[in-house]
């Protein structure tokens, strides 16, 4: 636990610096200080790298834990992400032995290609099980006012109405039921808002969807900041 603060704390701190060296540069700060940002930042990044060469193994113990879990979407999407994390953090362990010198001869490039490939799969599968909670949350939201609604209510009736109309009504109904559903669950909000910021790292990272170190920085100590309120206030994490 104590570990993972302070990981997500210097990750706090390295994005920051990201986002930091980005407006600096926008507003022409000398190349000496940008370098010293850079640098900082990247020192930071190695010392990430460090504190989880453990993270691989707790991964897979996760992912053993939740190969039980009786619901099998969430099954799924659980055990496979932390699968992809584990391999995620086994690429960035060899990528920290060759940026510190261990393995002088590594190709660092194709090994961050790996690791990230691995990281924007892990959050992939993290996006799709929020996704498929909210979704039942919204079903049972729906049923529950249905069934107590059944004796006369008839707010759960189809409408004769236009097609457009009846679109716009149920899009607007959707809408309020969605965000009903994640205001009554802060843990689920929380984690749809964090993975959906660090998607957007590896996406920029690995070419695909291109967005600056400015947006990724914001990004990143967005993400690193939610992560740090789960760890201060664990009632506000996801389970399982």
């Amino acid at each position: 636990m104590q570990i993972n603060a302070h990981l997500n704390h210097i990750r706090a701190a390295q994005y920051a610096c990201t986002l930091l060296g980005y407006t600096l540069q926008k507003n022409g700060a000398s190349p000496d200080f940008l370098a010293q940002i850079k640098q900082l930042e990247a020192h930071m990044s190695l010392g990430r790298k460090l504190f989880r060469l453990g993270n691989s193994a707790d991964a897979l113990e996760a992912a053993k834990r939740a190969i039980h879990l009786s619901d099998m979407v969430l099954r799924f999407c659980i055990t496979v992400g932390h699968l992809n994390r584990a391999m995620y953090f086994a690429c960035d362990n060899i990528l920290w032995a060759g940026k510190s010198g261990l393995v002088p001869h590594m190709d660092q490039e194709k090994w961050s290609q790996r690791s990230f490939r691995y990281y924007l799969f892990a959050l992939i599968l993290n996006l799709s099980r929020d996704a498929y909670e909210i979704r039942l949350l919204m079903e049972r939201e729906v049923n529950g006012k249905c069934q107590k609604g059944a004796s006369g209510d008839n707010s759960c009736a189809p409408r004769e109405e236009g097609k457009l109309q009846q679109v716009a009504l149920r899009l607007k109904l959707q809408l309020r039921l969605l965000v009903h559903v994640l205001r009554s669950n802060p843990p689920l909000l929380l984690d749809l808002a964090k993975n959906a910021c660090d998607v957007f790292i590896p996406l920029d990272r690995l070419g695909l969807y291109k967005t600056g170190p400015g947006f990724v920085g914001l990004c990143g100590l967005t993400s690193s900041v939610l992560s740090i309120l789960t760890i201060v206030h664990p009632w506000l994490k996801l389970k399982p």
